[in-house]
Formats: C-alpha cells, sequence, structure tokens
C-alpha cells in the first residue's frame, strides 16, 4: 500500500517540498495539520486514496433512511459510521476511519450482508449523525412504552404531593427526558417548549427563533416527565399553583450545557420552558455580532469610553443579552473591576463578579445596585432597567465615573430617550448620561450552501423603506432555498440587524426640551444613523439574509 506522503502527491493535494518524505503516515498527518497545509476534508480524501476506497461528502450525498435504521445508533456514534445506501447486494457504509475493522465487521454482524465502504470526513460524517439519526423515533417508542405501563407506572412516577422515587420504574421517563433534551441541543435549538393540552402533551423546539412541532406525546406521561423536569431544576414539585424557575446542568458531546427553566401553571397542567444556555456556542469576539464597520466604529466609541451608559434595547429574545456579554469580554481587563446584576445569570464568566437577583430575600436590581456601587466598581451590566428607582440609580452611576451596561424594552433606539423620561428620571440626566443605544432584531441567516441569486423588481423594493431609490445601483440578491444541510428551510443560524444611536449635543437638547421619539429619530437618521431596515437591506446585499426575512422582524 503507499504511503500517505506518496498518494498526497500523486493526487496533487500537496506540492512535493511541502511535505516531509521521511515521516511516517501519523507524524505526516500531525505535521500538516499543525502547519495548517491541509485541510481535514483534502486528509479523508488521501486516506480514502490510500485504501481504495471512495471519497465521499454527506452533504450531498442521497442517504437511504433504510440502510440508516439496519445499524444501532449507539453502535453508529461510537465507531463513527453511518451507513448510507445499498448497491449490489452490498450495504455501503461511510465511515471516517477506513483501518478500523473493527467497526466494518460489527456492522456485517449486525447488518447480516457484506459491506462496502466509503470515506468521509469526521466533521461531516458527525454532522450527518446528527441529521440522521435522531432522537424522534425513539422518544414515539418510548412514549407508547409508558403508556402501555401507564395505570402501573404512573401512579408510582408521583407519590404524595408528586414526590418522585428514583426506582428503575422511572428510566422510561428519564430517558424520554433526557432525548428530549438532547435532541434540543442537538437541533442547535434555543428554547425547548412542554406545551400541555387537553387530549396530549406537545413538545416544541424554537430554532432560529422560529418554533418547530417536534413530538406529540400521550396526556398520561405529562406529569411524569414535568416532575422529572421540576426534580432536575431543583424546583418544587409540590408547587403546581403558581410560576416557578429554576436552572440545571447536562453533559452533552463532552461539555457542559446550563438551560434556564421556568415553569407557567396553564389550563391543561404546568407548561415548562427551558431556555437552553450554550456558553460554547458563543464565542463573545465582536466580530460575531456582524456590526457594518459604520456601525461597529459609532458602538466601539462608546463601550472604550471610561463612562457613561449604554443601552441595547429590544423584544425578548433579540439577542441583547448576548451582546451585553460580548461587550462585557471586549472591555474586562484584570485591571478593572467588573461587576454584573441579573436576573437570571445566563452565562458565567471567569473574571467578573456576577450577582443574582432574589426579591424574597430582598435583592432587587436596586438594592443590588445600590450596594455594588460601594464594591468600587469601574464598569457595571445591569440585567434590566425596569423601574424608576433602578433607572435613577444607573443614570447616576453613569454620571459619577461608571461605565454602565444595560438593556430596554423599547421598538427602537430613539425610544429609549423618551422611554426614559417616561420612568420620571429628569430629562437633562438622561441627556447627560446616556451615550449610545443599540436597538437590534435577530433575523436568520441564509444557508450558504443553497441559497439561490436572483434580480429582485425595482419598483417593488423601493417602496419597503429601505432607503434605496428607482436607479441606483442594486447588488445581487439571495433568495432561501432548502437542502440538507439546513433541514430544508433555507436557512441555517441567526444575525443581528441593529440601529446604533449615538446620543450627540443636538439629541441631547431634544431629550431636554422632551421631544417625541420621531423627531430624535429624524436628528439621528440626519446625523448618520442607519434604521432597522436599512442596516438590513445592507445585508441582504451582502447575501447574509432574505428580504422577506428582513420583513418578518422588523415592523
Amino acid at each position: 500500500m503507499a504511503s500517505l506522503a506518496e498518494i498526497l502527491i500523486l493526487h496533487g493535494i500537496m506540492p512535493i517540498e511541502s511535505i516531509d518524505i521521511g515521516l511516517d503516515d501519523d507524524a505526516l498527518v500531525a505535521d500538516l495539520m499543525d502547519r495548517g497545509r491541509i485541510s481535514p476534508a483534502q486528509l479523508a480524501a488521501a486516506r480514502a486514496a490510500q485504501a481504495g476506497m471512495p471519497f465521499v461528502e454527506l452533504l450531498d450525498y442521497p442517504v437511504d433512511a433504510r440502510a440508516v435504521g439496519i445499524v444501532p445508533p449507539a453502535l453508529c456514534r461510537r465507531h463513527d459510521v453511518l451507513p448510507v445506501g445499498f448497491a449490489g447486494g452490498y450495504l455501503i457504509l461511510a465511515i471516517a476511519d477506513p483501518s478500523n475493522i473493527l467497526a466494518i465487521d460489527d456492522v456485517r454482524a449486525l447488518a447480516g450482508q457484506p459491506v462496502k465502504c466509503v470515506v468521509a470526513e469526521l466533521s461531516d460524517l458527525r454532522a450527518a449523525l446528527d441529521r440522521y439519526i435522531r432522537a424522534d423515533g425513539e422518544l414515539s417508542s418510548l412514549s407508547s412504552a409508558i403508556e402501555e405501563e401507564a395505570a402501573a407506572s404512573a401512579a408510582e412516577l408521583v407519590r404524595q404531593q408528586g414526590v418522585v422515587e428514583a426506582r428503575e420504574d422511572d428510566a422510561p421517563i428519564v430517558r424520554f427526558v433526557n432525548l428530549l433534551i438532547s435532541q434540543g441541543i442537538q437541533d442547535l435549538a434555543s428554547d425547548i417548549h412542554i406545551e400541555p393540552g387537553e387530549f396530549d402533551m406537545g413538545v416544541r423546539y424554537r430554532i432560529d427563533g422560529v418554533m418547530h412541532e417536534m413530538q406529540r406525546a400521550p396526556k398520561n406521561i405529562q406529569n411524569g416527565v414535568i416532575s422529572r423536569l421540576k426534580i432536575m431544576a431543583d424546583i418544587d414539585i409540590a408547587e403546581r399553583r403558581r410560576p416557578q424557575d429554576g436552572r440545571m446542568s447536562v453533559s452533552h458531546g463532552g461539555r457542559k450545557i446550563d438551560l434556564r427553566v421556568a415553569t407557567l401553571p396553564t389550563v391543561w397542567g404546568e407548561k415548562v420552558v427551558m431556555r437552553i444556555l450554550d456558553n460554547n456556542s458563543s464565542s463573545m469576539d465582536m466580530a460575531d455580532l456582524a456590526l457594518l464597520p459604520h456601525n461597529f466604529e459609532a458602538y466601539r466609541r462608546s463601550y472604550s469610553k471610561p463612562y457613561g451608559m449604554i443601552l441595547v434595547t429590544g423584544p425578548t429574545g433579540s439577542g441583547k443579552s448576548t451582546t451585553l456579554y460580548t461587550t462585557l469580554h471586549a472591555v474586562a481587563r484584570p485591571e478593572i473591576n467588573v461587576i454584573t446584576v441579573e436576573d437570571p445569570v445566563e452565562y458565567r464568566m471567569a473574571g467578573i463578579n456576577q450577582v443574582q437577583v432574589n426579591p424574597k430575600a430582598g435583592l432587587t436590581f436596586a438594592s443590588a445596585l445600590r450596594s455594588i456601587l460601594r464594591s468600587d466598581p469601574d464598569v457595571v451590566l445591569l440585567g434590566e432597567i425596569r423601574d424608576h428607582e433602578t433607572a435613577q440609580i444607573a443614570i447616576e452611576a453613569s454620571l459619577t465615573g461608571h461605565l454602565v451596561l444595560s438593556t430596554l424594552h423599547t421598538n427602537d433606539a430613539p425610544s429609549a430617550v423618551t422611554r426614559l423620561t417616561e420612568m420620571d428620571i429628569e430629562p437633562f440626566l438622561v441627556g447627560s448620561a446616556l451615550d449610545c443605544v443599540v436597538a437590534q432584531r435577530l433575523a436568520r441567516r441564509l444557508c450558504e450552501r443553497c441559497r439561490q441569486p436572483y434580480q429582485p423588481d425595482v419598483n417593488e423594493i423601493a417602496g419597503l423603506g429601505f432607503g434605496y431609490q428607482a436607479g441606483q445601483p442594486m447588488g445581487q440578491l439571495f433568495r432561501p432555498v432548502g437542502c440538507a444541510s439546513c433541514s430544508n428551510t433555507g436557512y441555517r443560524g441567526r444575525l443581528a440587524l441593529h440601529e446604533v444611536m449615538t446620543v450627540t449635543e443636538e439629541i441631547e437638547r431634544l431629550a431636554v426640551a422632551r421631544a417625541s421619539s420621531a423627531e430624535i429619530a429624524r436628528m439621528a437618521i440626519h446625523q448618520g444613523m442607519q434604521t432597522l431596515r436599512q442596516d438590513g437591506w445592507a445585508k441582504a446585499q451582502l447575501g447574509l439574509t432574505s428580504i422577506e426575512e428582513i420583513l418578518r422582524v422588523v415592523a
């Protein structure tokens, strides 16, 4: 068999001068990868050629669902293999390591038929495993099994005011809950909703900001599932009449993931919503916020100052917390003291003093903020400004040498000024303290594999409020199509649309004069502020999102 070096040279993957021919295969791979001279896909293609096997890209490969179902999911994940089809009496098996004879033998024995291998790049193969080996089928089987045992199991799962006993009989419920959570994490959902109905229980995931129904389970497993989740989140399972909050941590794919859990009594039982807080999914890099150069420079000037107030506004779920944490990560240094007051603490950050609000103990936003100002902070992050007292203390903190970061619920950036005055904050204090307001929305990002270019109707675009006028040059726009990579939605991931308003002297004078938000908006636009729609239009022209998506998220 030819050496890996020979394969790389003969197939034109690497020039001979870039390869140390004296190294064995493993050392050569390590050397090339360390120097960044070869990609994982190129390496997988070379491994395939060396073994005399075809190399495939699974995103474009027509995977046969019948083949996938032949081998148990646990074995597929353990060996990094995936049955993908049939040909000439053989089972076609995608494998990451063609020298893994043990995996091939295990699959051959389980399938009861001969196996032919194709080689796939490891990350491509694992993405395919996540896509084709889902928990949905097992969840349906489990819910049916639990339903059959309902008469015996349901009474034992919740006993004496809902006290759950940890016994072997609980295993189906435990497995059901674990699968729901792991599938939600695997699907990159931001929230998991457990929703009781009159006759059954629904499960929905929020993926890229849009709800998707994933599962319907029998009504008689509802109490067991909800009780299991409440125990995991350290919530009082005997209390079913009022909303409660909790937190849990799970291990998924070798990493720890936190979930924020909230219960809400409804007419058909308690609804449970789990917010998935995956620290690994957000790199806390300012570049990931997708601020356009004009907006980024205005925002950078504000958060680089030693004092003043920066507000991030938008509805629930618009990425305000991510923007604030990323900004905090950019400003935090060992030589300054950073303290946060949050409800709840969503992401734990090293080197940051984070305070959890606890109203039962008298620790409100206002009282906590008042206390931490005596703890010599340089930067203060306030989870949300909700009332006059909190707003007043935050304004005063920003005027006395502190950089204050917080959120506010308004529809656009100019409305933040009028919202603070409506909280009975003196207008001259608002104008003096407020340095920058960022309004944002989250839009779905177009899938780069299947997005389709098209030429839009010029007159239609001109009437959509993007600031485009007929006759101006227009770049190429893209529309969603759908493929295996994006689960046929046409979108994969999200990006933020921004409206960055710097509080200038003119805007400060308007604030003092109690001008309306419309007047403030006109002045900000005159001074160069891009509205949310204009920012969305710029990102659509870059091929990042679609016109339909901008219109969906921006009024």
